[in-house]
Parts: structure tokens; sequence; C-alpha cells
């Protein structure tokens, strides 16, 4: 493995010269440094990470904390989606990352404990339960920490806009003539909070009332739960002629509930879901959803953590709305 030395050696300069002009110090000029940055990677050389921690007194590693109600892991279309975008991110900066965890070698050890074990410079959290208290730890603790679509006053956050975008969802179902619609949310979390609070604002302002037995709760990601609701839905004395779902996968199982009762959609009841995920694009008809942008959510997130660990002083405590589009798909019909 060659060393600073070696490139030292070849350069014909100090070990001290290589290093400043590696990470670019003003006291070296730019031909050296040119010259010195060439060889390196023409030679392969990469600097020692544990060298480069004692150095620095930074490890580039960034925490993952990410534990869905579904415990589908990395299976879960969105957030899979939004950690890749962090990871590429994340890389391109220098930083690798680390799934933190409350178990090493069968000891039990809190979520800030863990990330003390592993040493990462700071934690991205995303789709877990913010108010367990090993969360709380982590929230309250020395770290920098990123939090995805949950808002803490003294913590930056990255939300997706789950307010515009379920109004422009509701705005264009109502425009395609229907005003018997039903939601079937998530369970309760800022993001479902925001989504039924837009729900009924738009519909209030767009004159349509709906009986109360036309909301109701599912957990994200829970096709069996879709199914069942969908059918209670159904068989309603006046049922709605559209239904909104949670998330786009909990669709499937309110789709497959409609074909076994021998219905078409949209010709005889309509669907529309959230999140935007590559099924919903390619399936028949074509999902009417909200696509989330996860690219970049990501991106931010792994821009925002970063800056908090290089420029602690600097970097603002904020919350970043990320703004999703409407694919108004084939789901919806349009009445007269």
């Amino acid at each position: 493995m060659v060393s600073m030395k070696d490139i030292a050696k070849m350069c014909g300069v100090s070990v001290a010269t290589v290093s400043k002009a590696l990470n670019d110090y003003s006291d070296v000029g730019e031909e050296t440094k040119r010259l010195i940055k060439k060889t390196a990677e023409e030679a392969g050389y990469f600097p020692n990470s544990s060298a480069r921690a004692l150095k620095t007194n930074r490890t580039y590693n960034l925490g993952v904390l990410f534990v869905d109600e579904a415990q589908s892991g990395l299976t879960h279309d969105f957030f899979a989606s939004v950690l890749d975008s962090f990871k590429v991110r994340a890389g391109a900066k220098g930083y690798d990352i680390t799934f933190t965890n409350c178990n090493i070698n069968n000891r039990k050890m809190s979520y800030y404990e863990h990330c003390r074990y592993r040493g990462v410079d700071g934690v991205v959290i995303a789709c877990i339960d913010f108010y367990n208290p090993d969360v709380q730890g982590l929230i309250q603790s020395d770290l920098p920490v990123v939090t995805i679509d949950h808002v803490f006053d003294n913590r930056v956050a990255v939300l997706s806009d789950n307010v515009n975008g379920m109004e422009e969802l509701v705005e264009y179902i109502c425009d395609m003539g229907h005003t018997r619609i039903a939601y079937i949310h998530g369970a309760d979390s800022s993001v479902s909070r925001n989504r039924i609070s837009s729900f009924y604002r738009t519909l209030a302002r767009r004159g349509v009332n709906i009986p109360d037995e036309y909301v109701r709760e599912s957990q994200y990601r829970d096709t069996v739960s879709a199914k069942v609701i969908t059918h209670e839905l159904l068989d309603l004395p006046v049922p709605p002629t559209c239904i909104l779902y949670p998330d786009d996968f909990a669709s499937l199982g309110g789709q497959n509930a409609i074909k076994e009762r021998g219905l078409r959609i949209p010709e005889d009841i309509s669907v529309a879901g959230y999140d935007g995920i590559m099924l919903a694009r390619v399936m028949e008809p074509r999902l009417a959803t909200i696509c989330q942008d996860t690219l970049e959510i990501g991106k931010v997130a792994a821009d925002k953590l970063i800056s908090l660990i290089e420029n602690p002083k600097t970097a603002l405590i904020e919350h970043v709305v990320v703004k999703g589009r409407l694919q108004r798909g084939e789901s919806v019909k349009r009445l007269n």
C-alpha cells in the first residue's frame, strides 16, 4: 500500500509538504500541490482512516437509525430510496455510513451508546418511533443529528411536503368530480397528522363533506389491513367513489379487495396512493399518487448533517421542506 512517505520520495519533497498539499494548505505552492495530488492519484494513494481520525478528531462515519413499524427494513421502497441517495451524497463527500442498533455481541445498549461505540460523527434518523426513550436520548445528546419527516425544535429536519402534497392530490380527485372520497391514513405520526389535516382542509375549501366512516386508520405498508378496510368501505350503504391509501404499497391490498369483488379500477371504483414508488409508475392502471423527491430528501439530509459536523458554529438549525409532484395516472375516473 502506497504511503505518504512514498509520495514524498516520488515528488522530492518532505512528508510534511505532502500532507499539507493533500489537505489544501495555502502555504504550499499551486504547482507543487498539483504535482503531489497527481502523483498520489496515479500511485493509488488513500489516506489512512485511523490517522485521519486522530488528526481531525473525526471518523468520517455517519450513523443511520432506521426502524420502520412494519419491520420491512431496506425493502421499504420509499426510505430505501432516500437512504440510497443519502449514502451516495455522503460517499461523494468522503463519509461512510453505519446502521445503528441496540445490540452488539448480544449486549444491549442504547442508540446513543452504539453511536459512541462505532464512533460516528453524526446520525440521521428516519422512520422510527421518535418518542422512544432511546431515540429521545439520542436527540438530547451532544451528537449532530438530522431527522427525516419529523420535527424537533433543536434539531435539523428534512421534510417531505406532506401538506401541499395531500392538498394537490385531493384537489385533483375533486376536479375529477368525486365528492365521496374515503381516506385510509397511516398510524399516528407527524406525517399522518399533516396529511389528515390537509385532507380535511382541502375538502372543506371545496365544500365537500364526508361521513366519519370514510376516514379509517391502518399501518403504513400494510396490505392486509388495507384490504380488510377496503371491503368494509365498499360494504357501506353509500360507498365511496374514490379511496385514498396511506401509501402506494398498501394500495395493493385495497386493489386486491376491489378485484375480488369483480370491480374494475377506475371504471367502478377509483383509487390513489402516496409516495410515488417505482411500482406505482409501472402498474396498470398507473396509480394516481404523489411522487416524493427521495433523491433530494437524501441529498439534503446528508448535506445538512455534514455541515453540522464540519461547521458546528455556523450551521443553522432549520427545517427544510422538499416538494413532491402529482402523478395523475389512470386510476381515478372522471365523473360527470
